[in-house]
């Protein structure tokens, strides 16, 4: 399938993920900050970025704009993840991140994350590389 590379700063869910994903055909690799995503991102060239929300050093909306501007990681696709609207009862959308960083994710996923939901949106996203 390709490189993934997920970035979230809960071990569990990298791992949940990774099943999924390696399930799928994928080759995974993982970061637990935003700091370590990005510094992957530029070595790794992934084909598909799996981004929480909620991290320590860079969060997931610094990361994406970030990738967005970066020479090499810039055309990967991104999914976002996360938990914020279980834990304090907010959302966000797509659309509201393109408002706030002039440029959306590719897709956005709500923690806790249903597999085969994912699976789908995985799939919707990369058929539009």
């Amino acid at each position: 399938m390709g490189k993934v590379l997920v970035v979230d700063d809960e071990s569990d869910a990298r791992e949940f993920v990774r099943a999924i994903l390696e399930n799928e055909g994928w080759e995974v690799f993982e970061a637990a900050d935003g700091e370590t995503g990005l510094h992957q991102a530029g070595k790794l060239k992934p084909d598909l970025i799996v981004l929480d929300v909620q991290m320590p050093k860079k969060d997931g909306f610094a990361v994406f704009a970030e990738l967005t501007k970066t020479p090499g990681t810039e055309p990967c696709k991104v999914i976002m993840l996360t938990g914020v609207r279980k834990k304090m009862g907010i959302g966000f959308s797509s659309g509201d991140m393109g408002a706030y960083l002039d440029k959306e994710p590719d897709a956005y996923v709500e923690k806790p994350i249903d597999p085969e939901g994912f699976k789908r949106v995985v799939r919707t996203v990369m058929s539009h590389a």
